[in-house]
């Protein structure tokens, strides 16, 4: 019996010392970075304690600001104040609509830029100081099914109409002003009485001068926002379809189409200001310092042709 336990006791033993080196051996397989993410994984284990417990006092310090707030404004004003908006709002009767009926005629990539740009849209509508009141029109295909992909809250947007119809289903004709670089009518002014079409195609100019076309198809009014009298740009003048809805409401809000467009344009479109006799700033700013050269600039100009 003696001779049985000792043998247990050594079989235990060696297998003991067999498992030391198998544990060794696979800690020596793994390669520096994979024994980094298991030491990593390895703490994040034991520290779950640890944090469970930060969790419930950040939650316990939020309670207790919540208390301190309700006793320094108590009552219904505590509430109003918290659900006040940061800016007071006037929603304008100005329509705005975005025309989604050119799905076909973009690729997957560009259709998710345009989502990407009716979000943008939607969102600065809601914070607008003169929020218009948003059309989506011709929802389907390939624009559709990737909201419904990656932003499935989209059907619970408020302050919004969605149709699947085309807009001339929704509004009057006679109402009708579609937005289009290509009209050689500048839009001067905004009718609060109108709807102005944003045509919803994001193609890198391939479709040049399409949504022109689709305005004198149905007869519905067109014109141009007054970009060229306002700024010089280093870059095409066809805007992203978030850039002129939030030039339209920056105009609201303004009542200067020059500071609408330096509010909302991005630096890397190069805008410049222009004066009413068409010469940028920088350029008036050089005629008024004197067209004489500088003579020493011309004689190293000269020395090093």
């Amino acid at each position: 019996m003696a001779d049985d336990g000792e043998k247990r006791e050594a079989s235990a033993q060696q297998h003991g010392e067999n498992g030391d080196d198998d544990a060794a051996a696979e800690n020596q397989a793994l390669s520096k970075r994979q024994r980094k993410k298991l030491l990593k994984q390895q703490k994040w284990e034991g520290d779950r304690e640890l944090r469970k417990q930060r969790r419930k006092e950040r939650k316990q310090q939020r309670r207790v600001q919540r208390q301190n707030c309700e006793e320094e404004e108590p009552g219904d004003d505590a509430q109003s104040a918290r659900k006040r908006p940061r800016r007071e709002m006037t929603p304008s009767s100005l329509r705005l609509v975005v025309d989604c009926s050119f799905d076909s005629l973009m690729l997957l990539k560009d259709v998710r830029k345009l989502h990407k740009q009716i979000q943008r849209c939607y969102a600065e509508n809601r914070r607008a100081v003169h929020p218009v009141q948003f059309y989506l029109t011709s929802l389907g295909g390939q624009l559709k099914q990737g909201m419904d992909e990656k932003d499935k809250g989209w059907v619970n947007w408020k302050d919004i109409t969605i149709k699947t119809e085309h807009y001339s289903k929704v509004v009057a004709k006679e109402d009708l002003v579609y937005l289009t670089s290509d009209s050689p009518n500048v839009l001067e002014e905004l009718d609060q009485k109108k709807a102005y079409v944003i045509g919803g195609l994001v193609d890198h100019n391939h479709h040049k001068g399409i949504t022109f076309e689709r305005a004198k198809e149905l007869g519905i009014d067109h014109a141009q926002l007054p970009l060229s009298s306002f700024v010089k740009m280093n870059s095409r003048k066809v805007l992203a379809v978030n850039h002129v809805f939030e030039i339209i409401l920056a105009y609201q809000e303004k009542h200067s189409w020059q500071e609408a467009f330096f509010t909302v344009l991005p630096q890397r479109k190069g805008a410049v200001a222009v004066d009413k006799d068409g010469t940028t700033v920088q350029e008036k700013e050089e005629e008024d310092s004197g067209s004489e050269p500088d003579p020493d600039t011309t004689e190293q100009t000269e020395k090093r042709t």
